[in-house]
């Protein structure tokens, strides 16, 4: 009987949706600088597997580790924790004339 890891999971903002089936999620952490003290934010840049592109720009999104998918996707996405909010377009100016 073999015993499996738990899934390594990260969760981050989608900061890119415009491949087939792929994400672009960044995930931030916040580390204290070694010298200064002061609290600084690193962040990476994963591709994760979306298969039925449901993800936009500006979700927030929880992603689990897998096996290689592509050259450099190794994550998928697991679940959509909260939508983001697309950008604000003006209203169209209705004519009435």
């Amino acid at each position: 009987m073999s015993t499996r890891r738990p899934l390594r999971t990260r969760v981050g903002e989608v900061v890119s949706s415009k491949m087939d089936k792929t994400i672009t999620v960044r995930v931030e952490r916040r580390v204290e600088h070694p010298t200064y003290g002061r609290i600084v934010r690193r962040s990476v840049n994963l591709h994760a597997h979306d298969p039925q592109n449901n993800c936009q720009v500006g979700d927030v999104v929880r992603v689990a580790e897998t096996r290689p998918l592509s050259k450099t996707k190794r994550w998928r996405l697991i679940e959509i924790l909260k939508r983001g909010g697309e950008k604000y377009t003006l209203p169209a100016l209705e004519e009435s004339l």
